[in-house]
């Protein structure tokens, strides 16, 4: 076999095996349980606390226009022994903060938490300021985590005379690791007999869909079942009660391909439209063209010749009318059942732009030709 015919029977065999590989991938995208569904008690917490920065460059609340802070500021000091609620205290260093946190589940004593700090007050910066202790509290008015530490931001504001330069937002700043879990949230997972997964976008045919992937897997058609469109429940089997772990990771892996309805989300602040792609069209015709007329006024002055003595100076006026009726602008027709990518094609063939678009989707649905929902935000 010569070295041409063996590199044209190994260029053969390759697209041979690269058609069968693309014959047996799915028409659909697929995706993972895990993307698309959150197990029920595996879940964030929000902590939220009041706190004050201090060490601030004068860039602090201002006392007077901060009632909040010069209290906060006298009582923390009485609880040190200093007395100055008959004092007058002018202090620009301290700056009143909400302090947020989001406690992971299955946190542990101990385990550090990043907070964000947010000025109340008319504090110019938090940059260089270090939050004193701080308890943050869940909705259930307990104390899961206590914060304290030096805020850190890249932002900053500098000003003159006549200029300002900001960048970012110099009242807002992080504190890494701020935060040390105090209590835990109990959940046991080890002792549960039943599952529940709650999908991020509640359809009939994914929860389904995610059903009869579980049920595939575990081998029993009673294991899960849809109770509504956003809730799969799984029974858990008798052998994987001792390892529940391993059981919702290998669940979290399966594949399943979302459903979705047809949608066109119209934002008419920005001109945004966003089209999924089982928006379909019935059989409609589209004209789209504005009639603008456009009067310039240019002025003249007419003045007498020299040497006149009776003209006078006058001004004289002068008119330009333009009228653009966009007659180029021709009638569309698209034919029934046409898919979202003929729908831009046909709409782009007429030069429309983003905002005349929104008008034309909204009177297409008005006709009952658009099958879809639109959603304008």
């Amino acid at each position: 076999m010569t070295v041409r015919l063996r590199h044209i029977v190994r260029a053969t065999v390759i697209l041979a095996a690269l058609l069968a590989a693309m014959a047996q991938a799915p028409a659909e995208a697929n995706s993972r349980i895990k993307d698309i569904a959150d197990f029920e008690g595996v879940r964030d917490n929000q902590l939220v606390g009041y706190g004050l920065i201090v060490g601030l460059n004068g860039t602090g609340d201002t006392l007077n226009n901060s009632p909040f802070t010069k209290q906060s500021l006298i009582g923390m000091l009485e609880r040190l022994g200093i007395n100055v609620r008959n004092d007058t205290l002018k202090t620009a260093n301290v700056a009143a903060v909400m302090v947020t946190a989001t406690l992971p589940p299955f946190s542990r004593h101990g385990t550090r938490l990043d907070v964000t700090v947010s000025a109340l007050g008319d504090a110019k910066s938090l940059m260089g300021g270090s939050l004193l202790v701080t308890p943050l509290i869940g909705a259930d008015g307990e104390v899961y985590a206590v914060a304290q530490g030096s805020a850190a931001s890249n932002s900053f504001s500098a000003q003159g005379a006549a200029a300002t330069v900001t960048k970012g937002t110099p009242t807002s700043a992080r504190i890494p690791n701020g935060a040390i879990v105090e209590r835990e949230i109990g959940f046991e997972m080890a002792e549960l007999s039943e599952m529940r997964l709650s999908l991020r976008n509640p359809d009939f045919t994914t929860a389904n869909r995610v059903a009869g992937a579980i049920n595939a897997y575990l081998g029993g058609k009673g294991v899960a079942k849809a109770f509504d469109p956003a809730t799969v429940a799984m029974t858990i089997p008798e052998d994987k009660r001792g390892n529940i772990v391993a059981l919702l990771t290998d669940i979290e892996q399966l594949r399943v391909v979302p459903d979705q309805i047809a949608r066109v989300v119209v934002d008419q602040s920005s001109g945004v439209i966003v089209m999924g792609e089982n928006v379909r069209i019935s059989t409609v015709a589209i004209a789209q063209g504005n009639l603008t007329i456009r009067v310039t006024e240019t002025p003249q002055v007419s003045q007498p010749g020299a040497f006149s003595t009776g003209g006078t100076t006058a001004t004289v006026a002068r008119s330009d009318i333009q009228i653009d009726e966009q007659a180029d602008r021709k009638l569309a027709i698209l034919s029934q059942g046409v898919s979202l990518q003929e729908l831009v094609n046909g709409l782009n063939a007429l030069g429309v732009g983003p905002r005349d678009m929104i008008s034309i989707l909204q009177a297409i649905k008005a006709s009952g030709a658009l099958q879809a929902e639109i959603e304008v935000m």
